[in-house]
Order: structure tokens, then sequence, then C-alpha cells
């Protein structure tokens, strides 16, 4: 069968291949910024349950101003109904049902008392035919399920009482009525729900302790069961998730936990026995990722394998069927990723996206497990054969510690100068496929490193923990080795070294202004934390943060220690910045002027905390000025 699949969706392939890509309009060979600074043609793409709708998020120039098409999947060739207007800026779009759509759209709104502005989300239900009025969702809900076997209801998170704790109720998606499942309390909220929509599980915070728990009930039973406490001790800390609920034994929860291990990996824990499995799926490089489950009628909530990412994303099926029809799918495209992430109820219409470090990402809508169809690119300025293939490496820190990181090296021959792409959190890690920094750096002739540097997520509680305490020292230690790596192979030189980051790659330059011997010709400062005293003080709302993250956030405080900066820095923060707020950066600066520093600054209005909301204004803006700054005197001009 699946022979047959590969044969006849490869010739389909064959006849719809993208066009070719435009001439460039700057430098020869050079790709155009405007390919790096359009916001994405598409943002997604899903198939209604019953298979007869495809509902596209369309943008409609490079400053994307969405829209949402809804085409027949049966007549693809006929105009689709048209969703949307310049008056929202739409977000996201899902089926609530084969008829009818949820569609997130955000609008910036302004504070009381010239305050400034900020982003809000909203929510509406939406007929597919465009006819109907808009059914807007309560503001401050949330979607946290949809049934395939209940067509007329959602699960939304949301304050059902006023009292700023989330309850859980089901809403009617044609009626807008509202039914509270459960209300959420000062002992639990955090709610997860099984497939069958009840909710399961919980988590808690508690004020006495400062502890993180996690509860749990059995299928049709009201009384909460504890079943793990995470202390405030960050010594001790563990990874810890609940996963999901078993369909073959309800009173079965899926858990990724490190019991015991630095790695963490995948286990059943019973409710009835209060065991705890065997390790299910797990490795010795890096911590387990999650559970794949089934999204059809026929699989729903079954256990179909694992992800993990130990370079790059990867899946593990444990179910023949569903590792059979990806295979297939994988093979027309063996140098990229294949996702198939949204499927009718019969399987015959399902959504392909296909993505690597140098294919931005493309929509095909596999019709009948036989017909390939191209919906469109993302980019479809970027031609994948321009852009720089993104390793996955490895180098010594100087103290032994194995770090692993992405290298991105431009076309051409080398040595390049170098930078430093230090990611931000930072309990999170870099990750493989299509990074957008990376390639305009390279597509401008930089070799770019981002390293998983101790205090990294993903390779276990050894290399996570290694980082506390040791903001601008160790963790700093660990970025200086990675410019060091540059130069010992070959790839960069001593004198063309510089590091650009956002949010604690943000500070992590600034960090890096002001160290002794000095390794960098320049930095640039992104949504920066500047104020290590500040940052902790802006912990105290989040229970989590607060007790887990803020004991580890000590060392470096780069605003106290501005007289020692002594290399050209670029600061640069967005002006209604909420999770590092501006203030970080306009202090910093102020003591830049104090002391007489060579730097740049510039504030972006309208622009929050994180990247992937930049518009294509914004992006054009700091695109721009990035490429000037590490072009200039103060970098790599000559």
């Amino acid at each position: 069968m699946f022979k047959k699949l590969g044969f006849a969706m490869a010739a389909v392939l064959s006849m719809t291949a993208a066009p070719s890509t435009p001439a460039f309009a700057e430098e020869e060979d050079q790709i155009p910024l405007e390919a790096f600074t359009m916001l994405p043609m598409i943002q997604d793409a899903r198939v209604s349950p019953d298979g007869k709708k495809l509902a596209v998020l369309r943008a409609t120039s490079a400053a994307g101003n969405y829209i949402v098409d809804i085409y027949d999947t049966r007549r693809m060739d006929k105009e689709p109904v048209r969703l949307g207007s310049d008056k929202m800026q739409m977000q996201a779009a899902g089926w609530a049902n084969s008829d009818r759509l949820y569609m997130t759209f955000r609008v910036q709104k302004e504070r009381p008392n010239r305050l400034g502005s900020y982003y809000r989300f909203q929510r509406a239900i939406v007929d597919a035919d465009g006819k109907g009025n808009w059914l807007e969702l309560p503001e401050g809900s949330s979607l946290m399920s949809w049934f395939r076997s209940d067509k007329d209801e959602i699960l939304l998170e949301m304050d059902a009482n006023e009292n700023r704790i989330p309850d859980v109720v089901r809403y009617n998606v044609n009626n807008g009525r509202t039914r509270t499942v459960i209300r959420g309390s000062t002992k639990i909220s955090g709610f997860t729900n099984d497939v069958d929509g009840d909710i399961r599980g919980g988590t808690g915070f508690e004020v006495e302790s400062g502890s993180i728990k996690y509860y749990a009930r059995l299928k049709g039973d009201d009384d909460w069961e504890l079943i793990k406490t995470i202390t405030p001790d960050a010594e001790t800390r563990e990874d810890f998730d609940l996963l999901g609920f078993s369909v073959e034994n309800p009173n079965e929860m899926y858990i990724r936990a490190n019991n015991g291990e630095d790695k963490s990996g995948i286990y059943t824990y019973n409710l009835e026995t209060k065991q705890l499995s065997e390790r299910l799926f797990g490795l010795k490089s890096v911590d387990a990722g999650g559970i794949i489950t089934g999204s059809q009628p026929h699989n729903l909530g079954k256990l179909l394998g694992y992800t993990y990412d130990s370079g790059e994303y990867k899946r593990f099926y444990t179910d023949p069927a569903e590792k059979a029809l990806h295979d297939a799918v994988q093979a027309l495209f063996p140098e990229d990723d294949v996702s198939l992430y949204s499927r009718s109820d019969d399987d015959n219409m399902i959504m392909v996206y296909v993505s690597s470090d140098t294919t931005p990402g493309t929509y095909y809508l596999l019709k009948n497990k036989a017909e390939l169809i191209k919906i469109g690119d993302t980019y479809p300025l970027l031609d994948k054969n321009n852009l720089a293939e993104k390793k996955y490496i490895r180098y010594k820190a100087r103290d032994g510690r194995t770090i692993y990181a992405y290298l991105t090296v431009p076309k051409g021959e080398g040595p390049y100068p170098g930078i430093v792409l230090p990611h931000g959190g930072p309990w999170v890690r870099e990750t493989g496929g299509y990074d957008e920094w990376s390639q305009l750096l390279a597509s401008r002739g930089y070799v770019v490193i981002q390293p998983n540097y101790r205090g990294s997520t993903g390779y276990g509680l050894d290399h996570w923990k290694a980082g506390d305490e040791n903001w601008g020292l160790k963790m700093q230690d660990d970025l200086d080795d990675a410019a060091m790596y540059l130069v010992e192979n070959g790839l960069s030189t001593k004198d063309e070294l510089a590091m650009f980051g956002w949010s604690y790659g943000g500070y992590a330059a600034f960090a890096a202004s002001m160290r002794d011997d000095n390794i960098y010709q320049c930095a640039v400062a992104g949504a920066g934390v500047s104020n290590l005293e500040l940052l902790n003080a802006g912990l105290h709302n989040n229970p989590f943060l607060k007790e887990l993250q803020r004991p580890t956030i000590k060392g470096v405080s780069p605003q106290k220690q501005v007289e020692k900066v002594n290399i050209p820095i670029f600061v640069v923060h967005g002006a209604i910045d909420e999770r590092v707020p501006v203030i970080h950066s306009r202090q910093f600066v102020d003591e830049l002027k104090k002391y007489g520093k060579d730097y740049k600054y510039t504030e972006m209005e309208g622009l929050d905390h994180f990247s992937n909301r930049f518009t294509h204004e914004h992006k054009k803006q700091f695109y721009t000025e990035l490429l000037d700054w590490l072009a200039s005197d103060k970098c790599f001009g000559k």
C-alpha cells in the first residue's frame, strides 16, 4: 500500500513544484532583506473534521494583514470564502466543528492615565461560510481542548466568577452558553482534562512551604490525590510534567520525570496502585520530549509514540500504522522534517507541514493518501539553495563540560566574522530547524554559533543546575568558549567576534560588553536584563518562578558595572515589553551616557518582548540597524 502511496505522491509533487526564487534585489547572490522582514505568507492551514473544508491563515501583504480563506477540498480551484478584515490582527484559526471556526486575533489597547499600550488577545467563534455574526468568547478565556466526540462544545479556561482564579467551563459554539465544569481554587488550578473532557489533573501552590503540588483523580471520582510535590529548593528540583491520561487504562497517567536519573524519561503512574511504571521511553544523551497520541475517532487518545530532540526533532512510533503513514510521506522529503498535524476524521484529508534548517516551512494537502497538493510556502522569497546549512556540534568548555550548539556557516570561503547568539530563557534550549536570525546573519557572511550553555534545559538535571548562580560567570564562559571554537576551527579570527542576543541573550550581551580581556569587538543586547535585583522583584507574582528560579538568579548584574564596558554596544528594546520591562535598557543606557561609553540605543514603539511578535515594520527597522551596526567601524567594518 505504502509503496503505491509514495509513487503517487511523488508524481503529483513533481507537477506542483515551487516556482523559482525571484531575482535578488541587492548584491549578486545575496538574499534580499525583504525575504527576511516579511511576515509568513501562511501562518497555518487546517482541515475540518469532515474533511470538506480547508482553512488557510494567509497574509495579504508582506506586513501580514492576515485573513482566513476557507476552501472546498473537493474543488480547490473554486474561489474561497474569506474571513477577516484590516481592523484586526488575525493570529490563529482552528475548527471548533466542521461548520464553525475558533479564531484568535490581537488588538493593541491603551493603558489608563497615558501609561502606554499593551496587546490583548481576543477570541471568537465564526461560521465557516462567512455568514452570521461572530460569537465573541468571554474576555480572558483561552482554549483548553475541543472534542471529536462532541461537535458542539469546547473546553475553555476562564475566570467564570471573577475571583482571579481560572475555572474550566464547557462552551457551546452554537449559542455561547457556558456550563462550569470545575471551579479553580487557591489549592488547585492549572487543570488537565482526559480524552472525554473530564478534569483529571491539576497543579497548586502551597504558600506556607512554597511548594508546587501536582494532583490527579480517579475516573469518575471527585476526590483529588496528591501525586507529587516539587520543593522550593532549587538544588533538589527535577523535571516533572503530567502529559495526559491513558485511554486503555483511564486511571493511568503519562508522566515525564527524572525518577532518580539525570535525564528525564516517560512513565505511567497508576492512580489505583499509586505506583510508577518502569521507564517506557528515555535516552542517555537528552531528556525525553513528550508523547504522541491519536486525534482520530479510531485512535482517539491512544498512545502512538514518543518525541525527543537530539539535535533535531525526532519521533519514535510505537504504533505500526501511524509509523507507516508518516514514513511514506517522509520518504518524499528525505532532507526535511514532516509533520502530519491536521487530519479529517476519516484520514482522507491530511495537512502536511514540511520544514528543515533550510526549509522555512511549506504546507501540503494530502488527499486520499494519494494526491499531494502544495498549498504554499511560509517565506516564498527564500530558496533553500541559497540558505546556509545548520550543523549540530559540540565543544568543550574550559572546565571540561560538553556544550552542544548549532553552527550556521555562510556560503563562500572563510574565515568569517563570528557571532555568538545565545538563546533566551535561560531555562529553555536551542533547537534545530529553520532559524531566521542565524540565516539572516549567514546571508551577510557571518558565521553564527548558538550554544546550549549550562543552565539550558533538555540535557539533564546536571546541565540544567550547573547554571545556578552563574549568570555572567560560568554561563558566560560557555559563550566565550563557543567563540573560541569558531577561532580554533578556522571559521573566524580573534579580531572578528561579536555577541548578539535577546532576552537572557540580551543579558549575556550586556555581560559580554564588560568582560576583562574582552574577546569581542562589539555586542548587541536585545530586550536584555540589566539588573538582577529588578528581575527578581518582577518574579514575585509567579509562584513557580519565585520559588524555583529566583534563588538561582545570581551573578553579574550588568547595570552595577557599566564603568567596565570596554567595547561598543548596540542596545535595543521594545517600548511595551512586559516580560523584561524597558527600564532595564533605559537605566543601562543612562549609565553608558554617564561613563561616556560607545553605544547606540533604539527603543521600538509598539513592540513587546517576544521576537515572534515582530511586525513587518519592526523587522525592517531592527534588521537594518543590526546589519548596519555589524558592518560599521564599531564592529567588523574596516
